[in-house]
């Protein structure tokens, strides 16, 4: 059965729900094992007030615009069955789950109660003491968002599709050998192969050398030295190095 997965966005009015902003915005994007099937979901939505002057700046949709779409309640079992039992994959989750629930609560429903995947969380525990918002992120991936001049909830969760999956897709190291994520299945035996495949080579001595230049060391200059002792300093003098 494929793994199906929604990357999830909203856009509000405001920072807070709790404050009674409302979520004028819903993107959806679906990726049916792990590919981007193009089956996305789109929903502008009327919050019956105005957004903050710092919100609209950020996603552009005046008053003027969402005075003719529909409010939540006319689109909420549309987008539940649209959401299905698909894992959720947001970045920074509670923002976007508080205020889809706030929505839902409302409306005298549940909310919602899906296996959620958190990219910030994730991202942060990747790349600790970076940033970690999603421009970061798309430099990080090599993702391109150059044409992302105003934040909509359907073309952040495209960008973060490409993201998400940049992210968890793992990467190839110097022995060439695949250090993939470890949600794929088989990950851990295809390496155990190509690791014996490497060891049997070595013990036949079959393995073929490579001539190499010798390496050019480049050594620091005085200044340099100087201002990496600085460095050093300025973060409290504890290197390892310098311990007796």
């Amino acid at each position: 059965m494929a793994l199906r997965q929604v990357v999830l966005d909203t856009e509000t009015t405001g920072i807070d729900w709790k404050q009674g902003h409302r979520v004028i915005e819903i993107g959806a994007v679906e990726l049916l094992d792990r590919r981007v099937t193009g089956n996305n979901y789109q929903q502008y939505l009327n919050p019956q007030r105005s957004s903050d002057p710092e919100a609209l700046r950020v996603h552009g949709l005046t008053d003027a615009f969402l005075a003719d779409k529909p409010l939540f309640a006319e689109v909420a079992e549309t987008f539940l069955n649209y959401l299905g039992d698909a894992e959720l994959i947001i970045h920074n989750a509670p923002f976007d789950l508080g205020f889809l629930n706030h929505e839902l609560r409302q409306i005298e429903k549940a909310p919602l109660n899906h296996k959620v995947m958190d990219t910030l969380v994730d991202a942060r525990r990747r790349h600790p003491g970076q940033k970690n918002d999603l421009n970061s992120l798309c430099r990080r991936y090599n993702v391109d968002n150059s044409h992302r001049e105003l934040h909509g909830a359907l073309l952040d969760c495209e960008i973060l599709a490409k993201v998400y999956l940049g992210m968890t897709g793992g990467q190839v190291d110097m022995m060439g050998l695949l250090n993939a994520s470890e949600e794929h299945s088989g990950t851990a035996s295809s390496r155990d192969s190509a690791a014996s495949a490497q060891s049997a080579q070595l013990n036949s001595g079959t393995v073929a050398t490579r001539s190499r230049p010798n390496l050019r060391v480049i050594r620091a200059t005085a200044e340099e030295t100087a201002l990496h002792a600085q460095y050093l300093e300025d973060m409290g003098g504890k290197a390892l190095w310098n311990e007796p």
